[in-house]
C-alpha cells in the first residue's frame, strides 16, 4: 500500500494533550461567562448601602419627659419610644400573665433592664398597621397602651396584645443603652 503524500492525523500523546488543552480552556472560559452572567443576579440579594446605614439607629432620650412617647424610624419602621410612668410599669408589672393572648412578662419587654422605657416596634401584629396612642390627643385604648383603628386591636402599656384581632404583642427590636441618655436601635 503506497502512501500518497498528504498529511497523516497525529493520534498520539501530542493530538490527546492538545484536546485535553482546548476542553479546559472552552471550560474555564464557560466558567467566567456564568461568573459574569450571576454576578448581577446574585448581588441584587445584598441590602443596599442605604438599608445598611439603617441597620441600626441612635436615639438621644434625654429630653424625653416621663409620661411622653416619641417615635423614631428604624428600617423603614416606626418604632416607639415611651418614658412609662411608675402607674404604667406597676400596671404592666401587675397584669396576670393567663389573661394574656400573646404572655411574656413586662420585664422581659422593657428596655435592657430599665422598667421606665419601653421600646416597640409600632406596627400592628395584626395587618399592619399603625397603632394610635404616642400622642396624648390620641386614644391608647382600654389598656392604657396603644389601639389599633384599623380592626380595634387594643395593646396594654407593655405593648402586649390585650383585645383584637392581633396574634402577637408589639415587636421588641434589639435595644443598647449607649449612655444613660442615648440608645442604639438594631
Amino acid at each position: 500500500m503506497a502512501q500518497h503524500g498528504g498529511h497523516q492525523p497525529n493520534h498520539g500523546a501530542e493530538g490527546e494533550t492538545r484536546r485535553d488543552f482546548l476542553y479546559l480552556a472552552a471550560g474555564g472560559m464557560g466558567a467566567v461567562g456564568v461568573a459574569a452572567a450571576a454576578w448581577p443576579f446574585l448581588r441584587s440579594w445584598s441590602p443596599a448601602a442605604d438599608t445598611l446605614a439603617l441597620a441600626s439607629t441612635e436615639v438621644d432620650i434625654a429630653s424625653i419627659r416621663e409620661g411622653q412617647a416619641v417615635t423614631v424610624t428604624w428600617r423603614g419602621k416606626p418604632v416607639f419610644v415611651r418614658h412609662r410612668t411608675a402607674d404604667e410599669i406597676k400596671q404592666a408589672a401587675d397584669t396576670p400573665l393567663n389573661q394574656l393572648p400573646d404572655p411574656q412578662p413586662d420585664a422581659r419587654r422593657s428596655a435592657a433592664g430599665k422598667p421606665q422605657w419601653l421600646i416597640v416596634v409600632g406596627v400592628c401584629t395584626h395587618l399592619g398597621c399603625v397603632p394610635q396612642g404616642q400622642r396624648p390627643s390620641e386614644t391608647r385604648g382600654e389598656f392604657g397602651g396603644w389601639f389599633c383603628p384599623c380592626h380595634g386591636s387594643h395593646y396594654d402599656t407593655s405593648g402586649r396584645i390585650r383585645r383584637g384581632p392581633a396574634p402577637k404583642n408589639l415587636e421588641v427590636p434589639p435595644v443598647t443603652f449607649l449612655t444613660d441618655t442615648s440608645i442604639r436601635i438594631g
